[in-house]
């Protein structure tokens, strides 16, 4: 299947899939997620890997300067 078929199929633009695929997403709409492992038969855990980022900190957690 294609790129443009999936994209068709799952209701995203084929710049938002090469996204997706290349790893630059920030995020994924589980409606997105949901669609992508209908149409390529998998699981969400086929498609995504945790990478640990930097920790953030809740504003309401910083202590005031």
């Amino acid at each position: 299947m294609s790129l443009t078929e999936l994209a068709d199929r799952v209701g995203v633009t084929v710049a938002n899939l090469s996204i997706l695929k290349t790893g630059k997403a920030r995020a994924v709409r589980f409606s997105t997620l949901d669609a992508l492992c209908r149409e390529l038969n998998c699981q969400p855990g086929d498609l995504l890997a945790h990478a640990p980022g930097p920790l953030e900190v809740p504003d309401d957690e910083v202590e005031p300067a």
